[in-house]
């Protein structure tokens, strides 16, 4: 498929009511078609990998096109240039996400990007890096437990934040570190109870949330068996 055949399908599939629902969970509507996830994932299947599509396609500033594009791209060929300037392009929590969740977090810059974006000022940017932690403790199978361990002094410092969609992917980078062994679990609850203890409102309820679920009998369950 080609890209300006990609983009009529998307436009035909477009539905004016999914993004008035999308707005109301945060989801900028500028550029948004309305088209699910499950449709963009069936169309990437289609079309199968392709970076110099991708990049074509993410220059559309279509939001559906730019998440398609993350399903699509080929992850050994993209650059630290690429990654900074599409992250600079974020606009909405789920574009952001997506493209951790889809690309970035298996590309050879992953790591470098979370320790220089979490002291980026840009919201979206930001979340990123946080966004990029909770996938590759959740994914990457072969991530050393001292590295991901490096990640916990970035939550900390991160967990003053007091925009949204930062706290919320700070805690969600802290929970899903907790959940990968015993080992993790216990330093992420001390890294949670160290949070808890600062001035900060944002801090606090990422402690609190993510204490809550480190701590609870499930996931004890789970990291028991798993061991």
């Amino acid at each position: 498929m080609k890209h300006d055949e990609i983009l009529k399908t998307l436009k035909s599939r477009s539905n004016p009511e999914n993004v008035k629902g999308m707005a109301r969970f945060g989801i900028n509507q500028k550029n948004t078609l309305g088209v699910s996830i499950p449709i963009l994932r069936d169309t990437a299947k289609k079309i199968g990998k392709n970076h110099e599509l991708a990049l074509q396609l993410w220059d559309s500033e279509i939001h559906e096109a730019r998440i398609l594009s993350s399903m699509i791209d080929e992850p050994k060929k993209v650059t630290k240039k690429q990654m900074d300037s599409w992250a600079d392009d974020f606009d909405s929590w789920d574009t952001c996400d997506q493209v951790c969740m889809n690309l970035f977090w298996q590309t050879e810059s992953a790591r470098k990007k979370v320790f220089e974006w979490s002291k980026r000022k840009e919201e979206f940017v930001k979340r990123a890096a946080f966004a990029l932690i909770a996938v590759i403790a959740f994914k990457d199978k072969k991530a050393d437990d001292k590295d991901i361990e490096k990640f916990l002094p970035l939550i900390t410092n991160a967990s003053t934040d007091e925009r949204n969609f930062v706290k919320k992917a700070v805690n969600w980078a802290l929970r899903q570190i907790g959940k990968k062994n015993k080992m993790l679990n216990k330093k992420s609850i001390a890294t949670a109870k160290k949070i808890e203890k600062l001035d900060s409102k944002a801090a606090k309820w990422i402690a609190k949330n993510a204490l809550r679920e480190l701590q609870s009998a499930a996931v004890k369950k789970r990291l028991t068996s798993q061991a």
